[in-house]
């Protein structure tokens, strides 16, 4: 099927190697925290037994204040793209680039036509709702969006919504938006509304494949019957129900607060480079997408400095000149930004 030479299957991961500050990936790091160590582990003890989702599906259930029959639990946000390609029949699906490619690439695995609405850097990515045409049943978009780091207004999102079409709103970074301001995961109202998220990004989860999907009761069903039998672990299950409860939502609160700092740290000194740009009038994600002459080889020079950043012209939309970069704590920002001066240099 063709991506007009788009590699949707690439990601951060392959990035990384030994030796490499990573800066690909956006996992916060220092995660897990050992108190979550500590509970996934302590449920190893029940592996014998096959798991069970209800306790794990009613804690998500409260944390958004939704009925248990509108979570469906997943092994991270990317099965639920599988799940989706595999229950709809859509008649025009579009995705809203450049955007996590993993949408598409389901959507083409199962034998659907995909469309692209790509959204432009010379106004900030930023999402005009009448780009999208009125026909599409099917509507897959990302907020905040990776890798742009644009937030787009709720209101924005929310007027995709209509009878008649599915609107995917993929919410995997939003707990690392302070107070998570355009979230529509609490929307009951909106017509074929359907809310991705993952824990993996903010938990370091990403090796235990954890998230869920919000979505009203006969969707959640289409969803849950593609899906296979016990698809969330035991030490999952347990994940997902400690990182909703009260104390964790708290500890995740103050991170995104954290990370608002440090990005802030990490635009400040990439500004200091003539002819760089960072994309997005306002980023709100943990990474920032930026352009510079040459980015192929400042980024392969950067590998030779021992810093990995995310190439980002395998995202439709983007080329060559534009690349990602995860948001670190000051000191290992002021050691990039160090590096990329002598890269930049030659």
């Amino acid at each position: 099927m063709p991506t007009d030479g788009y590699d949707l299957r690439h990601h951060g991961d392959q990035e990384v190697g030994d030796g490499l500050v990573d800066l690909a990936v956006n996992v916060r790091t220092g995660t897990p925290p050992p108190w979550l160590k500590e509970r996934i582990a302590a449920s190893l003890d029940g592996l014998a037994a096959y798991p069970d989702g209800r306790a794990a599906r009613d804690a998500v259930a409260v944390r958004h204040g939704r009925p248990a029959g509108e979570v469906l639990l997943t092994a991270g946000a990317a099965e639920a793209f599988v799940l989706l390609a595999r229950a709809l029949a859509p008649r025009r699906a579009v995705v809203v680039h450049p955007q996590f490619t993993e949408p598409e690439a389901a959507l083409r695995d199962a034998g659907h036509a995909v469309e692209r609405v790509v959204l432009s850097g010379s106004d900030g990515f930023r999402l005009d709702p009448a780009l999208v045409p009125d026909d599409a049943d099917l509507v897959v978009i990302g907020n905040p969006t990776n890798p742009t780091s644009v937030l787009h207004p709720a209101a924005d999102i929310a007027a995709l919504a209509r009878p008649g079409r599915t609107l995917v709103v993929d919410e995997a970074f939003m707990d690392a938006v302070p107070g998570e301001s355009e979230s529509l995961a609490g929307r009951r109202d909106l017509p074929g509304l359907v809310v991705l998220r993952s824990l993996t990004k903010t938990w370091g989860l990403a090796g235990l494949r954890i998230g869920y999907v919000l979505a009203d009761p006969a969707r959640i069903g289409e969803l849950a019957r593609a899906q296979p039998l016990w698809a969330v672990s035991t030490p999952g299950l347990t994940a997902i129900s400690a990182c909703v409860e009260p104390a964790a939502l708290a500890e995740a609160a103050e991170a995104a607060v954290r990370i608002a700092a440090d990005r802030g740290h990490l635009a400040a000194r990439l500004r200091e480079f003539a002819g760089l740009e960072i994309a997005g009038d306002a980023p709100a994600g943990p990474f920032l997408l930026i352009r510079l002459p040459g980015a192929d080889v400042v980024r392969e020079r950067l590998r030779d400095l021992g810093f990995a950043v995310r190439r980002a012209d395998t995202f439709p939309g983007l080329g060559p000149e534009w690349l990602r970069v995860a948001v670190r704590d000051r000191d290992t920002t002021d050691r990039f930004a160090e590096a990329l001066g002598k890269a930049l240099a030659g």
